[in-house]
């Protein structure tokens, strides 16, 4: 790899608040990561607000940005990481320039966030999946869904871990080395749960751990918990287990700051949009030295 780590973050941009590339640039920045950010939209805020105003990004937009950089010589990344884009179009650009960026440096690390949808309801046209499952998927090293997302992908259907699981076979069966199931509903006692599984190295390794859930639905959660990967598991030399750990450990400080910055609004139900926009910047030490209360347990598969 290239000594210096350069990321090319492609996914959403607002103007005020924290999803998609607002999300990811800061963490990665803190953790010492250079990061060039091309956005997939561009909105005044994002679209849980009874508001959201601004620009789709077309493909011919897309390709003049790409031969700016490769005329002047930039496109040389260490990783690249994806997440919202709503047109199939500009999905299977993406794709392209991915697989010539490998071609580029074949030790290149692609993180992909496979932004579609959440708790049974696509928010993306339908025609965005299969250019996921057969145009990304193939190229991706690491991939972030949430449960609903792993479905999409796999379309298996998860009620108990044993189906999770399954899913995380069948997405490395696609070529997936590094899958990362960011949340599902399957934890116990208020808890989310998380299952993390490489196959780097020649050998498998799955880990799972609890997530405690928040009285409060936080937007960007999902964006910040990639990029957090992405760093992590470079940092950590691709330990799995660390990565994990430090990725939550860091994401609870984070909404833990977030909900207490309103004493008294501790549920969603109380806080607004406003209120509820991740408190990144405060929360620069953590993402620093994030600390680690939860630790991940080994599955035998």
């Amino acid at each position: 790899m290239l000594e210096e780590k350069r990321v090319l973050s492609i996914q959403s941009h607002v103007v005020s608040g924290y999803v998609g590339n607002k999300s990811a640039t800061f963490p990665l920045q803190v953790l010492g990561f250079e990061v060039d950010a091309i956005n997939t939209v561009q909105f005044s805020n994002h679209t849980g607000y009874g508001v959201f105003k601004g620009q789709v990004i077309t493909e011919q937009d897309f390709d003049e940005l790409i031969d700016g950089l490769k005329q002047n010589g930039l496109l040389n990344y260490t990783h690249v990481l994806t997440g919202y884009c709503r047109s199939p179009q500009l999905l299977s650009k993406i794709a392209k320039l991915i697989q010539e960026l490998k071609n580029i440096n074949p030790d290149l690390l692609y993180v992909c966030d496979p932004v579609m949808g959440d708790n049974g309801h696509m928010y993306v046209p339908q025609e965005v999946l299969p250019v996921y499952i057969n145009e990304i998927l193939p190229l991706a090293d690491i991939i972030c869904p949430n449960q609903y997302e792993a479905e999409l992908l796999t379309n298996i259907i998860t009620n108990d871990r044993a189906s999770l699981l399954k899913t995380i076979d069948t997405l490395h069966d696609k070529g997936v080395k590094t899958v990362v199931i960011s949340s599902s509903e399957l934890g116990l006692d208020k808890h989310l749960l998380g299952i993390a599984s490489t196959t780097l190295g020649g050998s498998r390794t799955t880990v799972s751990i609890d997530i405690p859930k928040l009285d409060a639905i936080f937007t960007g959660t999902g964006d910040l918990f990639a990029s957090l990967f992405l760093a992590w598991f470079t940092l950590t030399d691709h330990n799995v287990k660390e990565t994990i750990e430090r990725t939550i450990g860091t994401m609870q400080s984070v909404l833990e700051r977030t909900s207490s910055s309103f004493p008294g609004k501790d549920s969603s139900a109380k806080l607004s949009s406003k209120e509820r926009e991740l408190k990144l910047i405060q929360s620069k030490c953590d993402i620093e030295n994030p600390k680690v209360k939860i630790q991940a347990k080994p599955i035998s598969t």
